[in-house]
């Protein structure tokens, strides 16, 4: 996503110079720092093109971006809203959408990120990261009205404590796994040292290969359940 918010810049940049000459200068500038990660200086610059043109599409949409991504969800709420009117319209809507729904979901308003993720996949309805973020908003609402009226706390609450026996589990897996590994191996050095004085080099060297075969399904085991593990949780995304 870290790509798309700078092409969707550059667009917007683009897209509005003929509707708002006059805060041109100021946009590309802040741009150019937004590429570079100095979202505070950036965001210096889209407020002088916002105060040239308080409609800016791209000054308001480009300030919400920086202000994002220095956490600061209510100026960015603030910034999108201020271009309400005209940026559904635009070339750019779905973005417009799918930013609102990012910055509802920071916020926690499950109810207004759906609806902003929803619309957003009206626009494009191949867009895979909406279509996740819509399921993702969908469910953290239901979870919230079936705790009570929105009780943020106790649903967090619930996913430290799943995260946390998760990873209990893959301890213990890992454990048992090493202790199941140094058990074998304990078992298969008794035996090559029985048989040390009886084996060619060329049987030594078969056993060996089938011992780091062994390791290596095992291992390839392990990682295989933590994938499955980690690929059952909700990603975050970036903007």
């Amino acid at each position: 996503m870290k790509y798309l918010i700078h092409t969707l810049l550059l667009l917007l940049a683009l897209s509005f110079t003929l509707e708002a000459q006059t805060d041109r200068r100021e946009v590309r500038a802040g741009n150019r720092k937004f590429k570079k990660e100095a979202y505070k200086e950036a965001e210096i610059d889209y407020r002088k093109a916002v105060v040239k043109d308080s409609l800016s599409v791209a000054g308001n949409y480009n300030l919400a971006s920086s202000l994002y991504r220095q956490q600061d969800w209510d100026g960015a709420g603030k910034a999108l809203q201020q271009v309400k009117d005209f940026a559904p319209s635009g070339p750019d809507a779905a973005k417009w959408y799918y930013n609102t729904g990012d910055v509802a979901l920071q916020k926690k308003d499950y109810a207004a990120a759906v609806k902003a993720f929803r619309e957003a996949l009206l626009l494009t309805p191949d867009d895979l990261d909406a279509k996740e973020n819509y399921i993702y908003a969908k469910l953290m609402l239901q979870n919230q009205q079936n705790g009570g009226g929105g009780d943020n706390q106790q649903n967090q609450d619930q996913q430290d404590q799943n995260q946390d026996q998760d990873q209990d589990q893959d301890q213990q897996q890992d454990q048992q796994n090493q202790q199941g590994q140094q058990d074998q191996q304990d078992q298969q050095d008794q035996q090559q040292q029985q048989q040390d004085q009886k084996i060619s080099p060329q049987q030594a060297q078969q056993m060996l290969q089938a011992i780091q075969a062994k390791e290596k399904e095992t291992q390839d085991k392990v990682k295989k359940e933590k994938a499955e593990l980690l690929k059952s949780r909700q990603k975050e995304k970036n903007w």
